[in-house]
């Protein structure tokens, strides 16, 4: 077999076999293919694109192409979620403590973020002392006992997807759906759980900015998960403006805590109790997800997820007490109150641009080496719909350097668009695929 043949069947729009997908990631990862083969491979499917078999075939190659994490220990059927990332998305910090308290074993691998915030992972170092640096043991003993673990991902997690993903940020080829499928999934699968449940963001603040490219996207995945013999949902959310009101690392956590104790904002409470009654339905506690939403939110009335974030916070070697004093929460030294120059109803918030700003502030990673500061970021008081009269703060700003935050201030001049009428917002929940 040789790479250049492959090349040329793809560049003619022919299908790869398996044993033709598997030789060329099996070598890539060796060092056997170089990178100049692989990126006109890389072309030639963006090009053509890639039939369901191709993709599936694809992911479970990458999946395999390091340690696929096995679960057999854990009791119970495992349950995971998995979002494509939003402005202000908190949810796995409200969900998966809520599904667990449920019963539901939550074994979570989670990264870091590489964007305008961080990741969960990032976001649950805001408790002092947290870690997820557990060994595999700790993880599965974690699980069984308290229902919830969140481990930082394995250095060989589908590293083919890892070698893949650097050059397609280089060759212009990442914007394909096969590929941003196989992507997502490799890990998924190599993660070990029985069911997924996947959010798809769709909208200014999202990588899928239209409908119908997150239906494909979901769609996409969920024929892969099926293929690989795991029960599979997607939902499509709406992410036109910030999810919650909050975007920044503490700022996040701080929100979801309220969020646990009944007092946190509707669009986070909806999305959660939506993912979170899949997942409950996925592990056959719950015969509907009707039933599922009552229970889940009788977590939230008798402090049952309260207490779970709190054993998740305390196994991980971190300071729970900032679950009931938030001044053990770092803070930043500014704060500086926006106001509106203009009187109406919000027509538009640019979820991008509101990202932009915490990254400006310090929130997020321009590269996976940059630190990120963990107390600075965006406090939105104001979302679609509502009325806003001139002079009105709409939003909040925390920084830690000045500059910093006079740059912050001027970005944000392009977040909001008001309109004279009451503008109806986007459902948060545009679809479902099963």
């Amino acid at each position: 077999m040789r790479m250049y043949d492959l090349i040329l069947k793809k560049r003619n729009a022919k299908e790869l076999t398996k044993e033709e997908i598997d030789f060329i990631i099996d070598g890539y990862v060796k060092g056997e293919i170089p990178d100049y083969q692989v990126s006109a491979l890389l072309m030639a499917i963006y090009f053509n694109g890639m039939t369901d078999e191709e993709t599936l075939n694809l992911t479970m190659a990458m999946a395999h192409s390091g340690d696929m994490l096995d679960l057999s220990a854990i009791n119970g059927i495992k349950v995971d979620k998995h979002s494509t990332g939003g402005v202000g998305d908190k949810t796995t910090l409200v969900l998966a403590p809520m599904v667990a308290a449920l019963g539901v074993p939550v074994a979570k691998m989670s990264g870091r973020g590489l964007g305008h915030t961080g990741g969960t992972i990032d976001k649950l170092e805001s408790f002092e002392g947290f870690t997820t640096a557990i060994d595999e043991e700790t993880f599965i003993k974690n699980v069984n006992d308290i229902k919830i673990a969140i481990a930082s991902q394995t250095g060989n997690l589908a590293p083919a997807d890892k070698k893949l993903y650097a050059l397609r940020d280089v060759t212009a080829t990442v914007d394909n759906i096969s590929l941003i499928a196989g992507s997502i999934m490799s890990k998924k699968l190599a993660s070990g759980a029985d069911g997924i449940v996947l959010d798809v963001k769709v909208g200014s603040g999202a990588f899928m900015k239209t409908f119908e490219d997150a239906n494909k996207l979901a769609t996409a995945m969920v024929n892969i998960g099926k293929g690989a013999g795991r029960a599979m949902v997607a939902v499509i959310s709406n992410m036109d403006e910030p999810l919650g009101n909050a975007v920044g690392n503490n700022l996040e956590v701080i929100e979801a805590i309220e969020t646990l104790k009944g007092r946190g904002p509707k669009d986070l409470l909806e999305l959660c109790l939506c993912l979170g009654s899949h997942m409950v339905v996925l592990a056959k506690k719950a015969e509907n997800v009707a039933k599922a939403r009552e229970m889940l939110i009788s977590t939230i009335e008798d402090g049952s997820a309260l207490k779970k974030l709190e054993e998740l916070v305390k196994s991980q070697n971190g300071d729970a007490r900032a679950i009931y004093d938030y001044t053990y929460f770092k803070k930043a030294a500014y704060e500086k109150e926006i106001k509106s120059e203009a009187e109406g109803y919000v027509a538009k918030i640019v979820s991008e641009e509101v990202g932009n700003v915490a990254m400006i502030l310090g929130g997020g990673r321009t590269c996976k080496e940059s630190t990120i500061d963990l107390s600075v970021g965006v406090i939105i008081h104001k979302k679609v719909s509502d009325y806003v009269a001139k002079g009105d703060v709409i939003a909040t700003l925390y920084a830690n350097d000045e500059e910093k935050l006079d740059a912050a201030v001027k970005r944000f001049e392009r977040v909001y668009a008001y309109s004279a009428d009451k503008v109806e917002k986007n459902e948060m929940i545009m679809g479902e695929i099963h």
